[in-house]
């Protein structure tokens, strides 16, 4: 019975070395296996750089010649320009003006310049520089936190409390933003000033949106007349206030006991009256607000420029992009051509 404790205390000891050895063996194969990625990483590199070093000339030749090519192309192919304006449509117009500006990028894509001369008031040599039209919207977070803001108003206590700003920008689409950006890409840098009027016609001949414009207007109207009546209607009352207060100053005072229930009362109204014209002015500057802002389908917030902006960049050059692509296209021959020579050899083995 003495023994039992050391054995037991010897069993214990060879359990926890045998554990202890696991964990050694399971961290000495993770660390080969990081070497093992490692090691392929670097042996490929390696075998990269021998393709490079074996193909050299070959890969230098197809860079300069990218490099000739492209300064030729650069020096035949006409200067593009780039033309902006942001619009701001009202009446829910904005999915119009998306679809009119994806046609006369489709016209063109197609090289249709009778077409496109036709749609956009423009002639056919002006129409042919068009290369490309494209329209995305034009917002930052403060008008997407202002866009949410009014969103949420319109929407009944219960459902505020299921929507969040997070869960809002998620479902956020190019339509939704207030402002828009029209771009016109050319090589005539004087053709977006001219096509700006058709542009904004078009979506301003509809007649649907004149009809959401007239009624809005008559709305808006109607709102401003109710408002200056009651605005009138207060001022005769503060003028009634007034004339009763002054007939009661008139008369003379019986004893001597003083009733400041009254004058309390007779206060109050008139600074509830004072409060309620405020609320009525503030109510007509936003009327106003609202009808210089919607005045229009469609609102022009920054015109097109009467020249466009030359389009400039190591990115936009030929004599980067040509070297890049001949390089890429001599490195995928080549590789064909070792990978063909490998099975080759392979099949002989």
């Amino acid at each position: 019975m003495a023994d039992q404790p050391t054995n037991q205390n010897t069993s214990d000891e060879i359990d926890l070395g045998q554990l202890f050895q696991m964990i050694g063996r399971g961290f000495q194969k993770f660390f080969n296996f990081i070497g093992s990625i490692f090691k392929g990483i670097f042996h490929v590199v390696l075998l990269f750089l021998l393709f490079i070093q074996k193909n050299i000339i070959v890969l230098s030749i197809a860079v300069v010649v990218g490099g000739i090519g492209g300064y030729l192309l650069d020096m035949i192919t006409p200067d593009r320009y780039a033309s902006k304006m942001v619009v701001e449509p009202n009446f829910n117009s904005v999915q119009q003006l998306y679809n009119n500006i994806s046609f006369y990028n489709d016209l063109a894509m197609a090289n249709d310049s009778v077409a496109l001369a036709t749609a956009l008031n423009i002639t056919e040599h002006e129409a042919a520089s068009i290369k490309e039209i494209f329209v995305d919207s034009y917002s930052d977070e403060n008008q997407k936190i202002k866009l949410f803001d009014e969103f949420v108003r319109e929407l009944d206590t219960t459902t505020q409390k299921t929507i969040d700003f997070e869960n809002y920008l998620k479902n956020f689409n190019s339509l939704d933003a207030r402002f828009h950006q029209i771009s016109v890409i050319s090589t005539d840098n004087r053709v977006a000033k001219k096509m700006q009027p058709a542009i904004i016609g078009s979506i301003s001949v509809n007649d649907y949106f004149k009809l959401q414009k007239r009624i809005n207007d008559e709305n808006l109207a109607l709102q401003d007349t109710i408002y200056r009546n009651q605005l009138k209607e207060i001022d005769s009352l503060q003028s009634l206030y007034r004339t009763v207060l002054v007939k009661e100053a008139d008369k003379p005072m019986q004893g001597t006991s003083i009733n400041m229930g009254e004058g309390g009362k007779n206060t109050n109204r008139e600074l509830a009256l004072v409060q309620e014209k405020d609320i009525l002015k503030e109510k007509l500057v936003e009327l106003n607000e609202e009808r210089a802002n919607k005045s229009t389908i469609i609102n022009v917030i920054s015109d097109f420029p009467t020249r466009g902006v030359q389009q400039k960049g190591i990115w936009k050059s030929y004599k980067f992009k040509m070297p890049l692509l001949l390089l890429a296209l001599a490195i995928v021959i080549l590789g064909l051509l070792e990978l063909n020579r490998f099975l080759k050899t392979y099949n002989k083995e």
